[in-house]
């Protein structure tokens, strides 16, 4: 895939129409106002019929997993992959034209629609499916997806203290969350904790994942924590006393205390998917940039001369332009991959992240420098886009730990 398609093209426009007139006017109180952004997504999914598209998938696959078909080896023609590509594009698409206005809102949408209903889906029963993971997938309910804790950051799981203690067919859950976008406003959350084993080294424990429904008792969510950028992806704390849960709860039941893994793996899987969206997000986020820095450039007079004759000013702007091209082509490779039924190796998702996360700071901090004074100001959109782009450098993975994963693959040979 070397360009958008026509259809793709039309996808766009309206997506861009909407967020321009419905999200666009909103973006102050979003950013500086405490507005939740969940009345606006809700709004985008019933404009667009996206919470009956997904109420659609999620009847059709309940139904083959109860039929048993989910099980059987696919024998009916494929998708095209002209099909197949345009349906990955219109999921990426959003997510590009949100960013470029509201990235926090993707963020937001993501961990809920994605994290969360595909930790349910992945992991949980049929029960636990039909229970939970429809009123996320339609965002009449929000979800949040809690691993990170206070003393474990990029150590997620060798750091993971909080615990689940089993006494017969219930679990005692305690420990704590921070960082949980949506922690503060989530209907159901997935905690991710230790199952207790004195016999075990606690590094080496088995992770399980329970659900949670707002108002359990002994289950605490903090108020939004004040936070660098993404104003509008409430961030919050999670604190667990002596929660109580049954089996019902715990996703997979019974069988998931007898997996090999202990959830790694799954988590693992998750963290993949989170780090090939953050390209799509970086593409927004720059395209935007670039487009105000034109703006500015060709507008903006010092001198006597507009600052789009300056040399040093140009070579911010094509620099732009070439982190825009790479961008959208690591977009059309994992839409093109898609279109095949294939999925990028984690290494080559850490790759894209990493190269994306750098590339939207570098581009924002640049048009922040075209702006000069102004674009220090809050005034100017450049200055939320360099608050903004900076957490792509430390969520789903560090820069650091990207590195890490890249050269541990190129290192097996």
């Amino acid at each position: 895939m070397h360009e958008w398609s026509e259809s793709q093209l039309m996808i766009r426009d309206t997506v861009r129409k909407f967020v321009e007139t419905e999200i666009a006017p909103c973006v102050e109180d979003l950013e500086h106002g405490d507005l939740p952004p969940y009345a606006l997504l809700r709004k985008m999914y019933k404009t667009f019929g996206m919470d009956e598209m997904a109420r659609a998938r999620f009847a059709k696959q309940i139904a083959a997993e109860k039929s048993g078909e989910a099980r059987k080896k696919k024998t009916g023609p494929a998708l095209d992959p002209e099909v197949k590509a345009d349906q990955a594009a219109a999921t990426l698409i959003p997510i590009i034209e949100l960013c470029r206005y509201c990235p926090g809102m993707v963020t937001a949408l993501g961990v809920s629609t994605g994290l969360t209903a595909a930790a349910i889906s992945s992991k949980g029963t049929i029960e636990q499916k039909e229970r939970w993971a429809l009123d996320i997938l339609t965002l009449d309910k929000i979800g949040a997806w809690a691993i990170t804790e206070p003393g474990s950051g990029s150590d997620a799981f060798g750091g993971m203290r909080s615990s689940a203690r089993r006494e017969g067919d219930e679990f005692v859950l305690n420990g704590s969350k921070t960082f949980i976008t949506n922690g503060p406003f989530a209907d159901i959350t997935v905690f991710i904790c230790k199952l207790e084993d004195e016999g075990v080294d606690i590094r080496d424990r088995k992770i399980l994942n329970f659900v949670l429904e707002r108002g359990t008792p002994g289950f605490e969510q903090s108020g939004p924590l004040r936070k660098m950028g993404m104003h509008s992806s409430p961030t919050g704390e999670l604190f667990l006393q002596d929660v109580r849960v049954g089996m019902d709860q715990l996703l997979g039941g019974e069988a998931a205390l007898s997996k090999g893994s202990g959830g790694r793996e799954g988590a693992k899987s998750t963290f993949q998917t989170e780090r090939s969206g953050v390209a799509a997000m970086a593409l927004g986020m720059v395209d935007r940039c670039l487009e105000l820095s034109l703006k500015y450039a060709r507008e903006r007079v010092q001198f006597e001369r507009p600052i789009g004759e300056y040399q040093l000013i140009q070579d911010k702007l094509a620099r732009m332009e070439v982190a825009r091209m790479n961008l959208q082509n690591l977009v059309f490779r994992t839409i093109e991959l898609s279109a095949h039924g294939k999925t990028m190796t984690f290494a080559e998702a850490s790759a894209m992240k990493l190269y994306a996360a750098r590339a939207a700071v570098e581009v924002a901090m640049e048009a922040v420098q075209v702006y000069g004074g102004n674009g220090y100001m809050s005034e100017y959109v450049v200055e939320q886009f360099a608050r903004d782009s900076k957490v792509l450098q430390i969520y789903a993975g560090t820069d650091e730990i990207q590195i890490r994963a890249i050269a541990k693959d190129l290192l097996r040979g």
